[in-house]
C-alpha cells in the first residue's frame, strides 16, 4: 500500500490529560450521559503526527483505544475504560476553495464548522442534521443529511482521506491511491485507522431553506401518514420527508433545501393529508436548519436508541409506528434520490434501495430509569423488526455483531473483513461497530 511515511514525534505532557488533571472530567464527556467511563490517558492532538504518536503510545502501552470526534455514538466507543482516547478535537480547522467546490476538513471537525465555512459562499455538502455531530464519524458510517436526496450521502463527496494506520503509518486514499480502501472508508466506520482528514466535494445550495410541518392525533393519523409516505415517493429531490411520533402527536411534513417559494408550492400538495391540529411553515437559512435540532441540553441527557432501514411502509407498518411507547420518539426521513444513484457496491455503504430510515430514540435524566427507558425504546422498534430490511451502521448500539450483520450484505462485509486483514490485522480499533480480521488472519500472526 502507498504511505506517505512513518511519522515520529513526541507528545508534549501538556496535551496528555489524566484522572488528576483538572480538566479531565469535562474532557471525558461525552453526548450520552449514560458513558461515564474512565480513560488512562486522553491525548489532545493536534495534528496528524501527534495521531500517529497517539496510536503508538496505547499499542506499546497495551491500552485500547477510543477516537473522539464529535462524541456522538450512543455507547460511548470513544472513551475507553482504562484506555487511551485519542481526541481528535484540536483539529477543527476547514480549508475551503470555493472556486473549485473544495474543503479540506481536519478529523475532528463538527458539521456547525464546515457549513460555517462552505455557507458564506452560498456552497455546503451532505452534513446530518445536528451541527455538533462530527464530520468523521458521520462520514465513515455514511453521512445521511438533508442534501442527501439531492447530492448522496456525505461519504459519496469525499475524494480522499488522510489516515493514520495501526501501525502509526500515514495514508492517503482516494480513487486512484489505494482504491481499496478508499471503498471501505466510505461506510466501514472507523474499522481500518484513524482519518485525520476529509477533501470534501461542495455544491451550489444556496443559503435558503424552508420546513413544513403538520401535526395530527396520533389515534387518528394512519390515513395522513399513508398519504404522507404516498407523497414522498415521488417527491423532488429538494424535499426530504419526515415524520415523528411523540407524546401522542404524530408531525408530517419535509424539509425543503432551495428557493422558499418553490417550497411553498409542493407543500400545498400536503392539503390531502387532511385538517391538521396545528402546522408551521417556516423559512430559515440552512446554517439554522442545520442547528434545528441541536440539543438544547448539551450532553446532560441520558440517551438510547434503536434503527432499521425500510423498503416500504405498508399498512401493517404504519400501525406498528403509531403504537409506539409515548415516552419514545420515534422518527422517519425519506431516502431515495442522488442516494439510490450509486451502485450498491460502489462504497462500503450499502441498502441504498433503503426507502426510509427508522429511529426509536428514548431521552431521560434520571438513571434509576435507565432499565425502563431503554426497555421502552427496545420494544417500540421491535414493532418495526417484521418490516426491516437492515439497519444504519451510525445508529448501531449494542447489537454487536448481529447488528453489523444487519448493517451490511455478506458480501460488503466479506469484503470489508480483507480489508481488515490489511489494514488491521490485530483489531487494534475495535471500539466502533467492529468488524473483526478473519480468523485466517488472527493465526498468522
Amino acid at each position: 500500500m502507498a504511505t506517505t511515511g512513518r511519522r515520529t514525534t513526541t507528545i508534549p505532557d501538556t496535551q496528555i490529560l489524566r484522572p488528576d488533571n483538572d480538566e479531565y472530567d469535562a474532557a471525558r464527556q461525552v453526548w450520552n450521559a449514560m458513558v461515564d467511563r474512565r480513560p488512562a490517558m486522553i491525548v489532545r492532538c493536534r495534528d496528524t503526527d501527534e495521531v500517529a504518536a497517539a496510536v503508538s503510545l496505547a499499542t506499546s502501552e497495551g491500552l485500547e483505544i477510543g477516537v473522539r470526534c464529535g462524541g456522538h455514538s450512543v455507547v460511548g466507543h470513544a472513551v475507553p475504560e482504562g484506555g487511551l482516547m485519542i481526541d481528535l478535537t484540536p483539529m477543527r480547522a476547514v480549508r475551503v476553495a470555493p472556486a473549485r467546490r473544495r474543503a479540506w476538513v481536519q478529523g475532528g471537525a463538527l458539521l456547525g464548522a464546515l457549513d460555517a465555512a462552505t455557507q458564506p459562499y452560498g456552497l455546503a455538502t451532505t452534513a446530518g442534521n445536528v451541527s455538533h455531530t462530527g464530520v468523521g464519524g458521520l462520514t465513515l458510517g455514511g453521512g445521511m443529511g438533508w442534501l442527501a436526496r439531492q447530492y448522496g450521502l456525505t461519504c459519496d463527496n469525499v475524494e480522499s482521506f488522510e489516515m493514520v494506520t495501526a501501525t502509526g503509518e500515514v495514508v492517503r486514499a482516494s480513487s486512484d491511491e489505494n482504491p481499496e480502501l478508499y471503498w471501505g472508508l466510505r461506510g466501514g466506520g472507523g474499522n481500518f485507522g484513524v482519518v485525520t482528514e476529509f477533501e470534501l466535494r461542495l455544491h451550489e445550495t444556496g443559503t435558503q431553506t424552508l420546513t413544513v410541518e403538520l401535526d395530527f392525533p396520533v389515534g387518528e393519523a394512519a390515513d395522513a401518514v399513508a398519504r404522507w409516505r404516498n407523497l414522498s415517493v415521488t417527491a423532488p429531490r429538494r424535499a426530504t420527508y419526515e415524520a415523528t411520533v411523540a407524546a401522542g402527536v404524530v408531525t408530517l411534513g419535509f424539509v425543503w433545501v432551495g428557493d422558499p417559494e418553490e417550497g411553498r408550492a409542493h407543500a400545498r400538495g400536503l392539503e390531502v393529508l387532511g385538517r391538521p391540529l396545528d402546522q408551521r411553515v417556516v423559512e430559515m437559512s440552512y446554517l439554522d436548519l442545520q442547528r434545528r435540532d441541536d440539543s438544547v441540553d448539551g450532553h446532560a441527557l441520558r440517551r438510547y436508541w434503536k434503527g432499521h432501514y425500510l423498503r416500504d411502509l405498508p399498512e401493517a407498518a404504519i400501525e406498528a409506528l403509531l403504537s409506539h411507547d409515548p415516552t419514545v420518539a420515534a422518527s422517519l426521513q425519506s431516502y431515495g434520490g442522488a442516494i439510490d444513484d450509486v451502485p450498491d457496491d460502489a462504497t462500503a455503504y450499502s441498502q441504498r434501495g433503503t426507502v426510509f430510515e427508522y429511529v426509536a430514540a428514548a431521552r431521560w435524566t434520571d438513571p434509576a430509569a435507565d432499565e425502563e427507558r431503554m426497555a421502552a425504546a427496545r420494544a417500540s422498534a421491535a414493532r418495526l423488526d417484521p418490516f426491516a430490511s437492515g439497519v444504519y451502521v451510525n445508529v448501531l448500539g449494542d447489537e454487536g455483531a448481529t447488528g453489523v450483520r444487519r448493517a451490511y450484505p455478506p458480501a460488503t462485509l466479506a469484503r470489508l473483513t480483507a480489508l481488515k486483514d490489511t489494514y488491521d490485522p490485530d483489531n487494534v480499533f475495535h471500539l466502533n461497530a467492529n468488524i473483526p480480521p478473519s480468523a485466517a488472519s488472527r493465526g498468522a500472526r
